[in-house]
């Protein structure tokens, strides 16, 4: 039985970023950069106010002094080219183009007009008021790096450059497929020993969540269907995950029918709870294969353990930051938690105020539990930890 370490050592050195695409700029939210990003204007682009107010000079701007009002008005929008003269004030709106001639924006609460003069109340230095050219950004800065997530924030400073694309590596297509004659499709009738397929929607919304692309089929319990299913998903796919028929029961097909179609068992079974048979293998072509435990919480966790780092992987993370997980923090355990087995074991906990208890019962079948956690406390064998100790623990 291979340990954790190992097995997700092995699965991402089996991966790298996919092809490079450009996508527009509005659909990048999440992705991960495949280029680093420089500036192409300064920003501002150039000297402007800050303030609704008046365009004057500093130095005739002390309190009690008097200008007159430029007769033009500078707004917002297309620089009029206005030159301010010795004496005067031209009106100027927030975001204007700063007048030739004038170093400071005093604000319109800071004078009295009267007609076409003003008083100056409250005087300015030189450059108050102003947002100087390139005070922000220059052209030529570096903004973003290669393997940086995009963000709205983001996403905004590069529409602020007119950026319209940028590259990323293209999304995988995941083809999730569930085994077994016991399932039954959502909104059907059971029959006594049937259960309702609860890991296709769970586990193609983990993989959209993680920030793949998730397509979905189901095969009976029979070797030529799973075959055919098999070989249909191997084809179109980048990554394959099958939920169910890896162990070693009398109709789990799925290790042998794999080997049929040419794919290639990289190890069988990994130190872990819950999920210790685990399947992960390559295809000829570059596909890779997962094959998780059929009990729901087995599968959820085996993939976020094992396949979710491959997804980031491919959609450009480094080796270190996808072997990581997303959502590593830092929690305060609110009672005792023991792992009293032989294998490093996945608790399902629920977060509140910065404290951590269990969800319910931990058997890998116990879905309700699962559904009111939102992260996993990985506890190594025989690890106890106390009522009030700090551990880290992967959002979900």
């Amino acid at each position: 039985m291979l340990e954790e370490k190992e097995a997700k050592r092995r699965i991402l050195e089996a991966a790298s970023p996919g092809a490079v695409t450009w996508i527009p700029l509005e659909l990048t939210l999440d992705q991960i950069l495949a280029q680093e990003i420089t500036g192409t204007i300064d920003s501002p682009p150039f000297d402007n106010s800050s303030m609704d107010g008046y365009a004057v000079r500093a130095e005739e701007c002390q309190t009690g002094d008097s200008l007159k009002v430029h007769e033009e008005v500078q707004a917002a929008g297309l620089d009029m080219g206005l030159d301010l003269k010795a004496g005067e004030a031209i009106r100027i709106f927030t975001g204007a183009p700063v007048p030739i001639g004038a170093d400071a924006v005093i604000m319109q609460e800071d004078v009295l007009r009267e007609g076409d003069r003003i008083t100056i109340v409250e005087g300015v230095v030189e450059g108050e008021n102003i947002r100087r050219r390139g005070g922000d950004v220059c052209a030529g800065q570096k903004l973003l790096g290669r393997g940086d997530i995009m963000t709205p924030a983001r996403i905004g400073l590069l529409a602020s450059q007119g950026i319209a694309e940028v590259a990323v590596h293209g999304k995988p297509l995941v083809q999730v497929v569930t085994t077994g004659d016991e399932l039954v499709e959502l909104g059907a009738p059971l029959l006594m020993g049937e259960i309702y397929n609860s890991n296709s929607p769970m586990l193609q919304t983990a993989v959209t969540r993680v920030g793949g692309i998730a397509a979905a089929s189901h095969a009976y319990d029979d070797p030529d269907e799973l075959r055919e299913v098999l070989g249909a998903a191997l084809a179109t796919a980048d990554i394959v995950v099958i939920a169910g028929g890896v162990s070693v029961g009398e109709k789990d097909f799925v290790k042998e029918v794999l080997e049929a179609l040419g794919v290639k068992t990289e190890f069988w079974r990994v130190k872990i709870k819950p999920g210790k048979p685990f399947v992960f293998g390559r295809h000829p072509d570059g596909t890779l294969v997962f094959g998780l435990p059929g009990n729901p919480v087995s599968a959820f966790v085996t993939f976020h353990v094992f396949v979710a780092p491959v997804i980031r992987r491919l959609l450009g993370d480094s080796p270190e930051d996808a072997a990581k997980g997303t959502g590593n923090t830092s929690v305060v355990l609110d009672e005792a938690v023991e792992n009293t087995g032989d294998r490093p074991h996945y608790f399902r906990g629920r977060i509140e105020n910065g404290k951590l208890r269990l969800s319910g019962t931990q058997q890998s079948h116990a879905i309700f539990g699962l559904s009111r956690a939102n992260c996993l406390l990985r506890l190594d064998p025989g690890e106890k930890l106390e009522e009030g100790a700090a551990a880290r623990v992967i959002l979900i």
